[in-house]
């Protein structure tokens, strides 16, 4: 009974807003929502000047984790870093890993092998975690493609983490909010530190030299000639978010017998 007196109630006001008794007039054509998306990403995208991020050389890495240990010491106890994570050394650690490697095995036997990859935040283009931010916490900065979170705003709602596709959001309990690989800000633009250790702790760490640091918006940039001689990909490229880390693939290698020795490119690894 309520339900249908405000529906009557609603019912005067929905006819002066329909312009009941009024001619009709068609309202203009609008773009289809898709296509708004298309065009506000390729807007953003286009004037993104610079963009820094990690190239991934799948055939050089080992899976040694000296990127996350690095990567978990600098963001620990660097220069601007916080302690260690609450109970680390006991029976049941709990803490966030901005840096990790999965690893698994691919092929069939006899034709197999180790595929480690590493991931962190891909610094994408046009990163779904940040419109989903009630605060404005996570945001993408202009002046480099680096995504951040601003721990003073966030609340730790984590829907960044629910809109990323990559799982790369981490969510410290200690302090209640949301982080994740800042590529090292801190220390990539460090005027106190030598240009050569102006880089990510986990590129400096790495002892196979799979990790590139650099503009893939700069066509003459070792990451942007490496993707280019390479193939370099971009991960789950199907989310239509851009991500700017690229990976470099494996190399291709055939058994013994189809060329070369073991251990050469063209025999088995």
């Amino acid at each position: 009974m309520k339900l249908a007196m405000a529906l009557n109630s609603l019912l005067p006001w929905l006819r002066r807003e329909g312009g009941e008794g009024r001619p009709f007039t068609p309202a203009p054509a609008k773009a289809s929502p898709a296509r708004a998306v298309q065009a506000a990403q390729a807007a953003r995208s286009e004037t993104l000047a610079r963009q820094l991020a990690l190239v991934i050389d799948l055939d050089a890495c080992v899976g040694c984790h000296a990127c996350v240990v690095s990567c978990k010491q600098w963001n620990s106890s660097g220069r601007d870093g916080l302690p260690p994570d609450p109970g680390a050394f006991e029976d049941s650690p709990s803490g966030t890993f901005f840096n990790r490697v999965q690893t698994w095995e691919a092929g069939r036997y006899p034709q197999t092998q180790t595929v480690h990859l590493p991931k962190s935040c891909l610094h994408c283009q046009d990163p779904p975690c940040v419109p989903v931010c009630p605060t404005g916490a996570s945001y993408k900065r202009a002046e480099d493609g680096i995504v951040l979170v601003d721990a003073d705003k966030c609340m730790g709602c984590k829907y960044c983490s629910w809109a990323c596709p990559y799982g790369a959001r981490e969510y410290d309990e200690a302090r209640g909010v949301m982080t994740k690989c800042t590529l090292c800000v801190d220390r990539i633009h460090d005027a106190a530190l030598p240009a050569e250790d102006r880089q990510p702790a986990c590129v400096k760490a790495c002892p196979t030299g799979a990790r590139l640091f650099g503009d893939v918006n700069d066509p003459a940039s070792e990451v942007s000639q490496a993707i280019a001689e390479r193939g370099g990909y971009a991960l789950m490229p199907e989310w239509a978010t851009n991500p700017a880390n690229r990976y470099l693939p494996k190399r291709v290698r055939g058994a013994p017998d189809e060329g070369g020795p073991a251990g050469t490119p063209g025999g088995r690894p």
